[in-house]
Formats: structure tokens, C-alpha cells, sequence
């Protein structure tokens, strides 16, 4: 009885084994898919909709990339959130949560609060340690150039990638200020492509403000001055996607972390909308993938006329 239970376990771990190698090698079979995670604030929540699609039909994400909110998002997921812990996060979180009003030349509010924050929230706190290889986009506020961290501690880079000048003070690090990594890096699909992704899937925030009314305050106008900018460079980064979706944030203000419900299903609608292009990339092996496939960009349905 004795040598039939070590056949037995010895059959099992056999078993095991091939199991994994076969899984491996379905895994280098696949395309690196690369997920690129553009700014919005409040309207970032969006993203936690769309990563629960991703692992709701099992589509594996080898690699992230973030800028500004999608580097916080990014990071937290990268870390080893669940999507059901980000979902819960968000539901907690507050323009206080990571920001306190200062009197600055350099603007109006600090994020030093994230640092606390990232702290107790991130299951580990390194690059280096992170479960999927995450990229953080930040702009040097002097020279202009974008700047993406990939390496040693995590929170000082999500610090500057939402360092949104007017209204956050720069941060420095390693003898450089940055600011918001929107300026150099709206949606982070190069900084994907540099870091291996074969297919990139690009989440775009675009916000809109009434074209009736006047903005409210500073911040509508930081914030429009910045949508504009965006625009007017959005070639660059859509050139380096191959699926672009766009989740309808049209409507949500930039600190509407209470709508944090409806912001999570406006990311899953919008992801599922691309589901077939995304399950295309699956169906070939990565080898024979051409260098680039045709951007895809996938936009809300128009509202139906009253």
C-alpha cells in the first residue's frame, strides 16, 4: 500500500507538472497585451470597469501602464488589488483623500496625503515587486520631456504622474520637479510599446464640458485647457494603439468620486463593446502577429433622439 500511494502522488505531481508547462506554453503562444490607462481624476474609476471585464472573460494583461488617476489605478491593480477591493476603494475615497488646500505659488493643493495613502492601500510598494510590470508617466516640468518609472519605489512617480499643474504642487524627484504625466503622455500606449507590448489596448477618459455655459471655476478651466491639448495630440498616442475604447465620462465632474458606482459600469460597458476585436488577438499565436494591426477605436452608441 505503501509503494502504491508514492505511484500514485508520483503520477500526480507528473500530472501537475505537465499541466503547468502546457499552461506555459499557451501563455508564449499570446500576444503580450499591454494595457494603457489615460487620466481623468474621478473619472479614472471608469478603469476598475474595465479591468472586470478583462478578468471576467479571462483576457490576460501582461503589462500596465498609467498615467495620472490610470497610474494610481494601475498601481493599486499591478500591486495585487482585486477588482472587487478597487471597487471598494472607491467607493471610500474623496478629493481629501489624497490632496489637502495649501497656500503655494505653485498651486493650490498637495498630494502629500497620497503618500500615507499608497502606503496602506498598495500590497507592496516597489516596482520590482509588482505581480504584473507596471510603467508610471510623469512630465519634466523643466525640459518638457516625458519621464516613465519602472523601477524602485512606487509612490513618489503615482505622486508626480498626478501632479495636475494649477492645481497640485510639483514633485520632485532625484533633482527633476514633475507634474502631471497627461502633458507628455495623455493615454501611456509608446511607453506600453517599449516595454513589450505586441497589442495594446488604449482607455481614453475624455471629458466634456457644457458648450452652453460658462465653466464654474479654475478648475473646469485647468481641466478644458487640458481636453484641448489632448486632442490636439491625440495621433500620437492612437498611433501607437490597436484598440482605443472611450467609456462615456461625458457628464461626470472631475471630483465625482460619489458617482463611483456608474463610473465603474460605464467601463464595463465600453470594454465589452470591444470584446470581439480584443478576443481576435487571442485566436493567433503571437509569432505570427504582424508588427501592428489596425487601430480600432470604440466610442459610446450616440444617445437616441427624444
Amino acid at each position: 500500500m505503501k509503494h502504491l500511494g508514492k505511484v500514485i502522488r508520483s503520477v500526480q505531481a507528473f500530472g501537475r507538472e505537465l499541466s503547468r508547462r502546457s499552461s506555459a506554453t499557451e501563455a508564449q503562444r499570446m500576444p503580450a497585451i499591454g494595457l494603457a490607462l489615460g487620466g481623468g481624476f474621478a473619472r479614472g474609476i471608469a478603469h476598475i470597469g474595465v479591468l472586470k471585464v478583462l478578468e471576467e472573460e479571462g483576457i490576460p494583461v501582461r503589462m500596465v501602464a498609467g498615467t495620472s488617476v490610470g497610474a494610481l489605478m494601475g498601481a493599486a491593480y499591478c500591486s495585487g488589488l482585486t477588482v472587487a477591493e478597487l471597487e471598494e476603494l472607491a467607493h471610500r475615497v474623496r478629493f481629501t483623500t489624497f490632496a489637502r488646500w495649501t497656500l503655494s505659488r505653485y498651486g493650490f493643493a498637495t498630494n502629500d496625503r497620497m503618500v500615507a495613502f499608497l502606503t496602506r492601500t498598495l500590497k507592496v510598494q516597489k516596482f520590482e515587486e509588482l505581480r504584473i510590470p507596471l510603467g508610471v508617466t510623469a512630465t519634466d516640468f523643466n525640459t518638457g520631456e516625458g519621464a516613465v518609472f519602472s523601477s524602485g519605489s512606487i509612490i513618489d512617480p503615482v505622486r508626480a504622474s498626478c501632479a495636475y499643474p494649477g492645481m497640485f504642487l510639483p514633485v520632485e524627484i532625484g533633482g527633476r520637479w514633475l507634474v502631471d504625466g497627461m502633458l507628455s503622455h495623455p493615454v501611456p500606449t509608446q511607453p506600453l510599446r517599449k516595454m513589450g507590448a505586441e497589442r495594446v489596448l488604449a482607455v481614453h477618459l475624455k471629458g466634456q464640458w457644457s458648450k452652453t455655459t460658462a465653466p464654474r471655476h479654475l478648475f473646469d478651466v485647468i481641466g478644458q485647457s487640458f481636453a484641448i491639448a489632448q486632442d490636439m495630440m491625440s495621433s500620437v498616442w492612437r498611433s501607437a494603439a490597436d484598440i482605443v475604447i472611450e467609456p462615456d465620462v461625458a457628464g461626470f465632474d472631475y471630483d465625482d468620486f460619489k458617482r463611483a458606482d456608474e463610473l465603474v459600469c460605464v467601463g464595463e460597458v465600453a470594454m465589452r463593446r470591444a470584446l470581439p476585436e480584443v478576443r481576435k488577438w487571442l485566436q493567433v499565436p503571437a509569432e505570427t502577429l504582424p508588427v501592428k494591426a489596425p487601430v480600432l477605436s470604440v466610442r459610446p452608441a450616440p444617445m437616441p433622439a427624444d
